[in-house]
């Protein structure tokens, strides 16, 4: 039964989603304070975390961003919970790697709904290779030439549709409209910026070559090697 940690500082809406998870055969603990959950992800597990973005003690952004960074917390899943529709590129797209996010005000029923979409996501096809590059879905890893890198869901989904039809051109719009929950309020510096980043992991591990292609005017594409 996969575990499920609410970073959440309104007890009331918490218990109702941590009820609601129960009812779908979730798990769940719920923190209520942001800077709790470091020192509780060091000595517990969880599976998905949903996490609020103001939080007493440390906000959500800096929570994610810290996880994102530091190679001693568990790189699991984390939808972000937002009031303010104008942080989501923040939140999806610039340097701090959430896998989705939910605006308030939302139903228990949807972030059940992303819950089981981005843990699904997770579970499916285990690996695929191609020109000597190897994707693992279970893992969401990356693998050339021997050496290995971790992707966020949005990463990996990102590469994922570009590997899957090797010379295709993707626009950012179809990008956008695949990949994320709610293209309408993220923009192309968005889709840019997880490229961007995406590039990096895989320069890291094949400097020498690159693999994903931007095409002017046009979008990105994945170029077998």
């Amino acid at each position: 039964m996969s575990k499920i940690l609410i970073v959440e500082d309104e007890p009331d809406l918490a218990q109702l989603i941590g009820d609601y998870l129960q009812a779908a055969d979730y798990q769940s603990h719920i923190i209520t304070r942001g800077d709790e959950v470091e020192p509780w992800l060091r000595n517990n597990s969880a599976d998905l975390i949903l996490l609020d973005l103001m939080l007493p003690g440390k906000s959500g952004l800096d929570i994610c961003k810290d996880i994102r960074s530091h190679s001693e917390l568990p790189q699991i899943p984390i939808i972000m919970v937002t009031a303010k529709v104008e942080e989501i590129d923040r939140l999806l797209g610039l340097e701090l790697g959430a896998d989705d996010y939910v605006c308030k005000p939302c139903s228990p029923r949807e972030i059940v709904a992303r819950v089981k979409a981005v843990l699904r996501r997770m579970q499916s096809t285990p690996q695929v290779q191609r020109g000597g590059v190897e994707l693992n879905e279970d893992s969401q890893q990356v693998t050339i030439k021997g050496q290995t890198a971790e992707l966020t869901t949005i990463e990996f989904c990102l590469f994922k549709l570009l590997y899957d039809e090797p010379g295709k051109i993707f626009s950012r719009q179809f990008i956008m409209d695949n990949i994320y929950s709610d293209y309408r309020v993220v923009s192309d510096r968005t889709v840019d910026s997880h490229v961007k980043k995406l590039r990096k992991k895989l320069q890291d591990l094949s400097p020498d070559t690159e693999i994903i292609h931007s095409v002017y005017g046009a979008g990105y594409k994945y170029e077998l090697h």
